[in-house]
């Protein structure tokens, strides 16, 4: 099984994570309603200094006093008047070509428009920053008998808007702290419930335990398979001899011999072969013939020997022919599964493809299936859905990789070579 540093319990992950996890989606949804409260101000603001402008622009006095001589002098009260009143930040009042005839700074009468002056007489709204910072504004032509005699231009800084938001902020903190009392309340109780049934196990010990029960689980269906045939192949054959039909009894025990021994010279041919996964691969021959389905394994005699412990091992072979044998078995004949040990890479690593004829994966759950508990099968004891969750942890765990591929359906896993 897997070894190295002392981990946590699996308890304490379990807490940390849906603490983490509480703690973020709490961030996030505090981030929302700060930006959705300043998304919904900024219209607001663009809203209502649209409706100020139109509306001064409007005004018959406002185009008569831009046609008259010394405009500040009318302007500038109705401007201030209207500022007051609506509690904008500034109402700007120029002539065609932008020289302001009234300003909230009365200094900065008669320069220059700080933003965009539309090249047509037509409304416009944007962000900018003038003499009083970034604002929202609204700039919109003044008229007089079809004639462009000015524009007005109405405002609110960024620091208003955000000072509208910052009464809200009260209501947003008590909510995320609200929100992240519930999440750690919920990651206690996930931390008491998992100490319940794992003590202070470490999550590494509590997956080796799950290894090693997957492990037994396919070496047992493994070994009863093989069991089982030969038990067919001696009680036929000892019919036969009782009937006096040597030569044909002598044929079915050849065959079983033959069969069992072109595996085990494959297994034995191997320099870093394994005994318990070749006990394994002569289990699932005799399993797959058992569901009547082609089996075939190719066996590199220099393929070394992974870094993965025996029941390990076991587990990530066993469970990848499982689920390739569930495949083919449920699709259409030809049915085979095909199993391949090579070398790859330098320095050599292990090479284990389990390919098979099955339908394949839907693109949709080419990463689901690595999911804990989730499984395209029926429920129930054949449909556990850890065996190819537990087989990416094994695997992952040693510092290989797994990968899926179509036409035919295979894993392919690599894992580094066992250090002499």
């Amino acid at each position: 099984m897997s070894t190295g540093v002392r981990q946590g319990s699996a308890a304490s992950r379990v807490f940390l994570f849906v603490a983490v996890s509480a703690a973020v989606i709490v961030a996030a949804l505090a981030t929302v309603l700060v930006v959705d409260a300043e998304r919904s101000e900024r219209k607001e603001a663009e809203a209502v200094t649209r409706a100020v402008a139109s509306s001064l622009a409007a005004l018959p006095e406002v185009g008569d006093a831009l046609a008259a001589a010394q405009p500040s002098e009318r302007l500038q009260p109705v401007a201030e008047e209207v500022m007051a009143t609506t509690g904008l930040d500034f109402v700007t009042i120029m002539t065609p070509d932008g020289i302001r005839v009234t300003h909230r700074d009365p200094e900065e009468i008669g320069r220059h428009y700080l933003g965009t002056i539309p090249r047509t007489p037509s409304a416009f709204t944007e962000e900018f920053t003038g003499t009083l910072g970034p604002s929202v504004r609204t700039i919109v032509p003044v008229t007089a008998d079809g004639e462009l005699v000015g524009w007005v231009s109405v405002g609110v800084t960024i620091g208003s808007i955000w000072s509208k938001i910052v009464p809200r902020l009260p209501f947003v903190i008590s909510l995320a702290l609200a929100l992240l009392a519930a999440g750690l309340v919920g990651a206690w109780l996930a931390r008491r419930t998992t100490r319940r049934v794992a003590g202070d196990l470490p999550a590494g010990t509590i997956r080796d335990a799950v290894a090693s029960y997957e492990s037994v689980r396919t070496l047992g269906e493994a070994l009863r398979a093989q069991t089982h045939e030969h038990g067919n192949r001696m009680h036929t054959a000892v019919s036969l001899l009782e009937l006096g039909r040597t030569r044909e009894a002598i044929e079915i025990l050849t065959e079983t011999s033959r069969q069992s021994q072109e595996l085990v010279d494959q297994v034995a041919a191997r320099r870093g072969g394994d005994p318990t996964v070749g006990a394994l691969l002569l289990g699932k021959a005799a399993q797959a013939r058992e569901r009547g389905i082609d089996w075939s394994a190719e066996i590199d005699p220099d393929a070394p020997r992974s870094a993965l412990s025996p029941v390990d091992a076991v587990s990530v072979v066993g469970n990848l022919i499982d689920n390739a044998m569930d495949a083919a078995a449920s699709g259409d004949a030809p049915r085979w599964v095909r199993v391949v040990f090579g070398t790859t890479g330098s320095p050599a690593a292990l090479r284990l493809e389990v390919s098979d004829s099955g339908a394949g994966v839907a693109d949709d759950l080419r990463e689901r299936i690595f999911e804990h508990g989730f499984s395209t099968k029926p429920g129930g004891a054949d449909g556990r859905g850890v065996g190819l969750a537990l087989v990416r942890s094994i695997v992952a765990s040693a510092g290989g990789d797994i990968e899926l591929r179509r036409q035919p359906t295979a894993f392919v896993v690599t894992l580094p070579a066992r250090s002499s």
